[in-house]
Protein backbone atom coordinates (compact mmCIF):
# COMPACT_ATOMS: atom_id res chain seq x y z
CA UNK A 1 0.00 0.00 0.00
CA UNK A 2 3.03 2.27 0.32
CA UNK A 3 3.38 5.08 -2.19
CA UNK A 4 7.12 4.60 -2.74
CA UNK A 5 7.01 6.59 -5.98
CA UNK A 6 5.56 9.64 -4.21
CA UNK A 7 7.27 11.55 -1.44
CA UNK A 8 4.80 12.98 1.05
CA UNK A 9 4.88 16.73 1.64
CA UNK A 10 3.44 16.13 5.06
CA UNK A 11 2.38 13.23 7.28
CA UNK A 12 0.16 13.64 10.31
CA UNK A 13 -1.15 11.00 12.72
CA UNK A 14 -4.71 11.36 14.00
CA UNK A 15 -6.20 9.45 16.92
CA UNK A 16 -9.90 8.89 16.30
CA UNK A 17 -12.44 10.21 18.77
CA UNK A 18 -15.63 8.49 19.86
CA UNK A 19 -17.65 11.41 18.49
CA UNK A 20 -16.22 10.74 15.00
CA UNK A 21 -18.45 7.66 14.72
CA UNK A 22 -21.84 7.54 13.05
CA UNK A 23 -24.88 5.32 13.59
CA UNK A 24 -23.12 2.49 11.72
CA UNK A 25 -20.27 2.50 14.27
CA UNK A 26 -17.53 3.66 11.91
CA UNK A 27 -16.02 7.06 11.20
CA UNK A 28 -18.54 9.29 9.45
CA UNK A 29 -17.51 10.25 5.93
CA UNK A 30 -17.64 13.98 6.73
CA UNK A 31 -14.86 13.51 9.29
CA UNK A 32 -12.52 12.33 6.54
CA UNK A 33 -12.68 15.88 5.15
CA UNK A 34 -12.02 17.34 8.60
CA UNK A 35 -8.91 15.17 8.96
CA UNK A 36 -7.65 16.40 5.58
CA UNK A 37 -8.39 20.02 6.43
CA UNK A 38 -6.41 19.73 9.66
CA UNK A 39 -3.45 18.18 7.82
CA UNK A 40 -3.47 20.95 5.19
CA UNK A 41 -3.55 23.72 7.81
CA UNK A 42 -0.76 22.10 9.80
CA UNK A 43 1.33 21.69 6.64
CA UNK A 44 0.82 25.32 5.65
CA UNK A 45 1.75 26.41 9.19
CA UNK A 46 4.85 24.18 9.12
CA UNK A 47 6.22 26.23 6.21
CA UNK A 48 7.11 28.94 8.70
CA UNK A 49 6.21 31.72 6.25
CA UNK A 50 3.03 33.56 5.26
CA UNK A 51 0.52 31.45 3.36
CA UNK A 52 -2.50 33.53 4.44
CA UNK A 53 -2.65 37.26 5.22
CA UNK A 54 -5.17 40.07 5.39
CA UNK A 55 -4.51 40.52 1.64
CA UNK A 56 -4.72 36.92 0.37
CA UNK A 57 -6.12 33.56 1.45
CA UNK A 58 -6.63 30.04 0.09
CA UNK A 59 -10.04 28.71 -0.88
CA UNK A 60 -10.97 25.10 -1.42
CA UNK A 61 -12.00 25.01 -5.10
CA UNK A 62 -12.51 21.27 -5.58
CA UNK A 63 -12.47 18.04 -3.58
CA UNK A 64 -12.24 14.51 -4.91
CA UNK A 65 -12.52 11.75 -2.32
CA UNK A 66 -12.45 8.00 -2.86
CA UNK A 67 -13.74 6.18 0.21
CA UNK A 68 -11.94 2.83 0.09
CA UNK A 69 -12.83 1.25 3.45
CA UNK A 70 -14.59 2.28 6.65
CA UNK A 71 -12.26 3.35 9.45
CA UNK A 72 -12.92 1.19 12.52
CA UNK A 73 -12.93 2.49 16.09
CA UNK A 74 -10.73 2.56 18.07
CA UNK A 75 -7.75 3.24 15.86
CA UNK A 76 -5.32 5.88 14.68
CA UNK A 77 -4.69 6.89 11.10
CA UNK A 78 -2.02 8.71 9.11
CA UNK A 79 -2.96 11.53 6.75
CA UNK A 80 -0.47 12.14 3.93
CA UNK A 81 -0.37 15.06 1.51
CA UNK A 82 1.33 15.07 -1.90
CA UNK A 83 1.90 17.81 -4.48
CA UNK A 84 0.19 16.77 -7.71
CA UNK A 85 0.19 20.06 -9.61
CA UNK A 86 1.48 23.56 -8.97
CA UNK A 87 -0.25 26.27 -10.98
CA UNK A 88 -0.08 30.04 -11.17
CA UNK A 89 -2.77 30.68 -8.55
CA UNK A 90 -3.46 27.16 -7.26
CA UNK A 91 -1.98 23.94 -6.00
CA UNK A 92 -3.49 20.46 -6.30
CA UNK A 93 -2.75 18.38 -3.23
CA UNK A 94 -3.15 14.63 -3.36
CA UNK A 95 -4.15 13.01 -0.10
CA UNK A 96 -4.53 9.64 1.49
CA UNK A 97 -5.78 8.41 4.83
CA UNK A 98 -4.28 5.08 5.86
CA UNK A 99 -3.76 2.88 8.87
CA UNK A 100 -0.72 3.72 11.00
CA UNK A 101 1.26 0.86 9.47
CA UNK A 102 0.24 1.87 5.93
CA UNK A 103 -1.34 -1.51 5.17
CA UNK A 104 -4.95 -0.31 4.91
CA UNK A 105 -5.96 2.56 2.64
CA UNK A 106 -9.17 4.15 3.92
CA UNK A 107 -9.40 7.04 1.46
CA UNK A 108 -7.50 8.90 -1.23
CA UNK A 109 -8.06 11.66 -3.75
CA UNK A 110 -7.09 15.31 -4.10
CA UNK A 111 -8.09 18.91 -3.46
CA UNK A 112 -7.49 22.08 -5.44
CA UNK A 113 -6.59 25.12 -3.36
CA UNK A 114 -6.84 28.52 -5.09
CA UNK A 115 -5.40 31.68 -3.54
CA UNK A 116 -7.55 34.77 -3.82
CA UNK A 117 -7.13 38.48 -3.23
CA UNK A 118 -9.43 39.09 -0.25
CA UNK A 119 -10.46 42.56 -1.44
CA UNK A 120 -11.49 41.57 -4.96
CA UNK A 121 -12.25 37.88 -4.52
CA UNK A 122 -10.20 37.21 -7.66
CA UNK A 123 -7.36 34.67 -7.96
CA UNK A 124 -3.92 35.90 -6.97
CA UNK A 125 -0.48 34.30 -7.44
CA UNK A 126 0.34 31.33 -5.25
CA UNK A 127 2.35 32.47 -2.19
CA UNK A 128 6.04 31.80 -2.78
CA UNK A 129 6.44 29.60 0.36
CA UNK A 130 3.64 27.31 -0.87
CA UNK A 131 5.10 27.22 -4.38
CA UNK A 132 8.60 26.37 -3.10
CA UNK A 133 7.39 23.65 -0.70
CA UNK A 134 5.09 22.09 -3.32
CA UNK A 135 7.74 22.14 -6.04
CA UNK A 136 10.58 20.77 -3.91
CA UNK A 137 9.22 17.23 -3.75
Amino acid sequence: MSLDNEKALFRMPIALRWRDLDAFNHVNNSNFLTYLEEARIRWFDSLGEEWVTDAFAPLLAAVQMNYRQPIPYPSSVIVELFAERVGTTSVTLGHRIASEDGRVLYADGHVVMVWIDRASGRPTPLPEPVRRASSSV
